[in-house]
């Protein structure tokens, strides 16, 4: 299996406006695909009561309804593997297309569908196949991205990108809290149940669309096209491959994802309903400062790539998972006592999950070209299947024990992040 030479990996050249359009087009579509994704659960109630049977007991609906959300995680594994393989065989920028008109098209049909008042138990069943479809989109997206932006942009510029890139993902959780707000703000509980709910979802089937359109402008990146022209792309299954000769980096990417997937998961969406429901705290206040926590996530995605670029992925793996540590410690410790703390304290915890911004840099790096794809996309998905579904139920189950179940999980996390900052600059990585 032929190597790509070092001149295409590492070129030594200044970011171009190519460059930057290339980041910023990558960066909107993958905004607008969290966003499509993530939208069906800030209108789960009303789904609910829209897609299953009337006289069904409420909590059976919820289960139901959330189990639907669930399955768009369980299929990310495989749509993520599948979509890898193509990937690293046929092109990038195919299935990066490919997989925002897979997010696309779902959510457009989820607007339209008919409920369970006019088609009776196809509803739900129309409803689930759509989450599936958009589960396996966001598995192949993500990891697709990050390799992307990467294997485009100069070598001494791969933290910025993937930061940059990190930040529009969780700018898409955003702009679902935003119009999930607006839309509860502006309709009635009646009109909203009546057709309002169908509009976010209109919405994101739309706005995708368009960034297919957009993705068209989009050209190869120069690694894929070298191997391509010197046939150096994988002679054998690409993921048999990662999984013989590449264990290593596919434990540490896992273990990155797992700080990833549960620090946005903690800190970003169980908290407002934890500030609600524990500290008593007003559901306006707590959407309000989890807004602004994402605000500065993102912009701590951007530095935590950049510094990764300039310092190395294990100083900044260190240093941000200490002050991680500290700032959320802090912040669950004073929600009690100091409740006039809430947006600053939030604020710069958001800021320091931001360290979660230097995970793609390690894992692009992690695996060679011809295979990057698979290595990256297997190992990312797998992880976040099980550490995405399992942190609200091992943080749900610590609650019953200590209201500060959220810290002592997130100090975990920062204890996994400061190992493998000191695995990498132990290894010189």
């Amino acid at each position: 299996m032929t190597s790509v030479p070092s001149s295409i990996e590492q070129p030594s050249r200044p970011l171009t406006r190519s460059d930057y359009k290339t980041l910023s087009l990558s960066a909107l579509g993958g905004a607008l695909e969290f966003y499509d994704f993530i939208i069906f659960v800030f209108f789960a109630t009303v789904v609910g009561k829209l897609f299953f049977p009337a006289d069904m007991p409420e909590w059976l609906r919820l289960m139901q309804t959330f189990g639907i959300f669930a399955a768009g995680y369980l299929a990310r594994p495989l749509g993520g593997i599948i979509m890898a393989h193509f990937g690293d065989l046929l092109g990038r920028k195919k299935m990066f297309t490919l997989s925002i008109f897979m997010m696309a098209l779902p959510t457009l049909i989820m607007g339209l569908l008919p409920t369970y008042a006019q088609i009776g138990l196809w509803a739900p069943i129309l409803l689930l196949m759509m989450r599936v479809i958009q589960g396996a989109a966001i598995g192949g997206e993500v990891p697709g991205a990050w390799v992307f932006v990467s294997e485009h942009v100069p070598a001494r510029n791969t933290g910025y990108a993937c930061g940059t890139l990190t930040a529009g993902l969780t700018a898409g959780i955003l702009l679902g809290s935003l119009v999930a707000t607006l839309i509860n703000s502006v309709y009635s509980a009646e009109e909203v149940a009546d057709y309002a709910w169908r509009i976010p979802f209109l919405l994101g089937g739309v706005f995708g669309l368009f960034s297919v359109y957009l993705r068209r402008w989009l050209h190869e990146t120069p690694v894929f096209a070298e191997m391509q022209q010197r046939k150096a792309l994988a002679e054998e299954l690409p993921l048999r491959a990662v999984l013989r000769d590449h264990r290593g980096p596919i434990v540490l990417s896992m273990l990155l994802t797992w700080m990833l997937s549960a620090g946005i998961v903690v800190v970003i969406l169980m908290t407002p309903a934890l500030l609600q429901s524990i500290y008593h705290i007003s559901p306006t206040d707590s959407l309000k400062a989890n807004s602004l926590a994402i605000v500065l996530l993102s912009f701590g995605c951007i530095g935590a790539g950049s510094l990764a670029d300039r310092f190395g992925a294990g100083r900044v793996f260190v240093i941000g998972s200490l002050l991680l540590l500290a700032s959320s410690w802090t912040f669950y410790h004073s929600l009690p006592t100091r409740p006039e703390l809430l947006f600053p304290l939030y604020a710069v915890t958001g800021l320091c999950v931001g360290v979660i911004g230097a995970v793609p840099y390690v894992m692009v790096k992690a695996f060679p070209a011809v295979v990057r794809f698979s290595g990256l996309s297997f190992s990312y998905n797998v992880a976040y299947a099980i550490f995405g579904g399992l942190t609200p139920m091992v943080v749900t189950a610590l609650l019953k024990v200590s209201p500060m179940a959220p810290a002592y999980y997130v100090a975990g996390l920062c204890a996994v992040g400061l190992l493998v900052g000191l695995y990498l600059l132990a290894n010189k990585r």
